[in-house]
């Protein structure tokens, strides 16, 4: 079992939040589609044929990408790789590229579920984020998407965006609830230092919301998740039952996963490697055959790190026993004072030697990771 991601870095507009890698230049794009379809080739033997039970288009904006464009990809994944007939494939889209023809054109090609970056349904902040899109846009594309036969869909929502109270947020979960989507994932406002809001912050042209603020909205939306019928299986992740979002639930259980494009990671277990994060270079690299990749071979305590990483953010937690037998780590003899402080706390709570958050422990992940990752 192991997982394919492609990352397709072009996007219309800059979004004022997001440092993820991308160019708003569409001059090179045939170019990077054929060196996607070169790396591919390049990369088929890094699963070690595995058979492929999902696929991701991420990005930037794979909304942008022509049916000709993913049919040259998906011919030439289908030629080195063996991909399961159930195989979940995922594409990234914007709402203003979801017009009721493009969605037929998707329907044609092997994508059975749509992710659908819809962030907000209130107007000034969706400008504020410098989106492409309008908040009836963002209705209409995902109406659209159900007329045109996806049933599996999840939408993006951002909170913790500055605001006078809560309103606002509750209204966006509202619509969310009123689209009866199976899938949900929701993430805090975060500003980074290379992005619009990071210029504007450190000039003193932006103010973020206090973390109180944010940590209530977080509270919120788990209270109106679970009241409108969805889990939350990670902890920026809802669904409603069965509905889980396979690709990304196989990085959360450590599954191995090949990147393709540029600023693409990829996992087999033992090392990650990272695609160059520019353009140009990557084509340079893939035009010689060679991939513009750094490789990053993982000791015991990184992949146990990564496993601890990764699963205390999921419904499942962490397997204590799982970590002692796989890299040889006794989390409960390295860190025993600390489990039982935030047990007590009710920050965490073991079962069947399985770690595994409460709702307070959530908003405190990060740092509780943190706490117990191990040390060299």
């Amino acid at each position: 079992m192991a997982g394919i991601y492609i990352h397709i870095p072009f996007c219309k507009q800059a979004c004022h939040y997001c440092d993820f890698h991308f160019s708003t230049s569409m001059r090179r794009k045939l170019d990077i589609i054929q060196a996607i379809c070169r790396e591919i080739v390049l990369q088929q033997h890094y699963l070690s044929r595995d058979i492929i039970q999902t696929i991701y288009f991420g990005g930037g904006t794979p909304s942008l990408l022509t049916e000709a464009e993913l049919a040259q990809i998906f011919d030439t994944l289908t030629q080195y790789f063996t991909i399961a007939p159930e195989a979940e494939i995922t594409l990234e889209a914007n709402p203003d590229d979801l017009t009721a023809a493009k969605l037929q054109n998707l329907k044609k090609t092997p994508v059975n579920r749509l992710s659908i970056g819809l962030q907000s349904f209130h107007e000034p902040h969706l400008r504020l984020m410098n989106r492409a899109h309008s908040a009836a846009e963002s209705f209409r594309a995902v109406k659209m998407a159900q007329d045109a036969g996806f049933t599996n869909l999840t939408v993006d929502l951002i909170y913790g965006i500055p605001a006078d109270n809560h309103l606002i947020w509750e209204q966006d979960l509202e619509q969310v609830f009123a689209l009866q989507v199976p899938h949900v994932s929701s993430y805090a406002l975060t500003i980074e230092p290379k992005t619009a809001l990071g210029n504007w912050t450190k000039k003193g042209k932006f103010t973020p919301s206090e973390d109180e603020f944010v940590a209530t909205q977080f509270e919120i939306l788990l209270a109106q998740m679970q009241a409108n019928g969805y889990e939350q299986y990670e902890i920026s992740n809802f669904c409603k039952p069965g509905w889980e979002s396979r690709h990304n639930s196989n990085y959360w259980k450590g599954v191995p996963y090949v990147g393709i494009g540029p600023s693409a990671h990829s996992f087999n277990g033992s090392s990650r490697q990272y695609n160059v994060a520019n353009n140009t270079q990557y084509l340079a690299a893939i035009n010689q055959n060679t991939l513009p990749a750094t490789v990053e071979v993982l000791s015991l305590a990184d992949q146990a790190n990564e496993y601890l990483m990764t699963t205390l953010r999921t419904i499942w937690g962490c397997n204590l026993n799982l970590i002692k037998a796989r890299y040889g780590f006794d989390l409960q003899l390295l860190h025993g004072d600390y489990l039982a402080t935030i047990i007590q706390k009710g920050l965490a709570q073991l079962k069947d030697h399985t770690l595994i958050l409460t709702n307070p422990g959530k908003l405190l992940a990060d740092q509780i990771t943190l706490d117990l990752f191990i040390a060299e």
